[in-house]
Formats: structure tokens, sequence, C-alpha cells
């Protein structure tokens, strides 16, 4: 691997998952630097994390960010892409603590970053699959990205999937102090924000495989959140649309 590469996982109580998740990416990817994200988890994830790195033999760096509390997702994400750019990371990934996201992936996304500003992990194009999920939750799945490809006229098949490669010019592009969603809301937020900066965006079929360990902190409310954010952000972008295209009619000759 030529670019530095950060792949960012952020943890809350990940204690039974995370050592399996580092083991995977050092077999995988083991020149991939590592940033664990961890927001106060009781259960002592980021402690040993820490332990982890301090006796680690692959050739990478582990950092922890310990956090002072239960934050949420997005601004984990967000504190770990500030990071990655302070240190100037070239490309910076979005990774699952809990096995979802299959570390033997992780190559194909980073062999797409040479052609892309962003690489999706898909679940929903052609090769792409998920393991141990009910039917309901596919069809929900399938449908919340459906609804927000109608929406905001973004031309991707899983905006809210969360196993995603960036390069650091793009998120250099997106103002990431504007960036206040969660949890799914919060990857179709940066997957927009990065359609509307101009960025070249690639789909690479995945196999998403439901958590084995521990418990799942998706929740009714945060697909909620998402759901209501797509709405409001599709209609302020017909709203922009149809502004501009009055604009422009006024604007012409009579």
């Amino acid at each position: 691997m030529s670019r530095r590469t950060l792949v960012v996982i952020p943890t809350y109580n990940e204690l039974e998952s995370i050592p399996g998740a580092l083991e995977r990416l050092a077999q995988h990817v083991p020149d991939a630097h590592v940033l664990v994200v961890d927001d106060g988890s009781p259960d002592g994830t980021g402690a040993l994390v820490e332990k982890i790195a301090a006796d680690d033999t692959a050739p990478r760096e582990i950092h922890v960010m310990h956090r002072s509390g239960k934050l949420g997702l997005g601004t984990a994400y967000v504190a770990g892409f500030r990071w990655a750019l302070e240190r100037d990371y070239a490309v910076i990934c979005e990774m699952d603590a809990d096995g979802s996201h299959r570390a033997q992936d992780l190559p194909l996304l980073l062999a797409a970053v040479d052609d892309a500003d962003l690489v999706l992990g898909s679940r929903w194009v052609p090769g792409g699959s998920v393991v141990n999920w009910p039917k309901n939750r596919e069809i929900l799945s399938r449908g919340a990205n459906t609804f927000t490809r109608i929406m905001l006229g973004i031309p991707l098949h899983d905006a809210t999937g969360g196993f995603r490669a960036y390069r650091a010019d793009l998120l250099r592009r997106i103002p990431l102090g504007e960036v206040q969603s969660q949890g799914y809301g919060f990857q179709v937020d940066m997957s927009w924000r990065a359609v509307r900066a101009g960025a070249r965006t690639v789909e690479i079929p995945i196999t998403f495989v439901e958590r084995a360990a521990g418990a799942s902190k998706m929740s009714r409310a945060i697909v909620v959140e998402a759901l209501v954010s797509v709405t409001r952000w599709g209609i302020a972008e017909r709203s922009r649309q149809v502004a501009g295209a009055f604009r422009r009619i006024t604007r012409r000759p009579a």
C-alpha cells in the first residue's frame, strides 16, 4: 500500500468485538493504520485497545481517541476525519468494530480509490449481499436507499452503508463542521455532500455480515432521524432547483 491509509473505527462497549476486528485488519491490510474513537466505553474497550496497540507486531500504528461520553457515531467519524487530515493521511476509511464489515473486502475498496474520491462498500449493487438479516430489514434498507436516491438525486445504491474509503482531498472540500447527523443519517449526509462537492464515486460489492457479538447500536430513533433528514434535505434541494430555474427564466431577455 503506497498511500498512507487510516481506518477509523468508532466504539462504544465493543470489548467482545474489537480484538477480532483489529486482528482481521492486521491479516488483510497489515500496513493500514487504525484509529479507534472510543466514546468512554464503560466496559473498558478503550483501555483494551491501548493494550492491544502496545503489544501489536503488525507494520502499522494503532491509536485510540478517548472521548468523554457517548457522543454519537457522526461526531466520532468527524473527529476521526479531522485527526487524520491533521496528520496528512491520504485515504481515510470508515469501518464498524463488530465484524459486519469484512476486513478481506477492504483491499477492494482501497484498490478502487485510485480512480475515485469516495468508494462505498455496497450491499445493494450486483454481487453485494447481506448475511443473517431478516427479510424485513433488507426490504427496509433497500427501500430507504431508493427513497434517498429519489429525494436527493444521488446515483448511489447504498448511501446508508458505513463501509467506505475517502480520499483526503475530498474530506477537505466538505465542511465537516456543518455535519450534525448521526447513524444512517450521517452516512447519507456525507454521501450527499460528497456528490455535491463533485466527488467521483464508486460502489464496490461487499458482503455485510450481521454482528455475532455484542449489541447493535442502531435504534428506531436513528432510523426515523435519517428518514426525516432525507425528506428535509430533499425538499430543500428541490426548492433550490426551482428557485434556480426561476432565476434563469427571469434573466432571459424579453
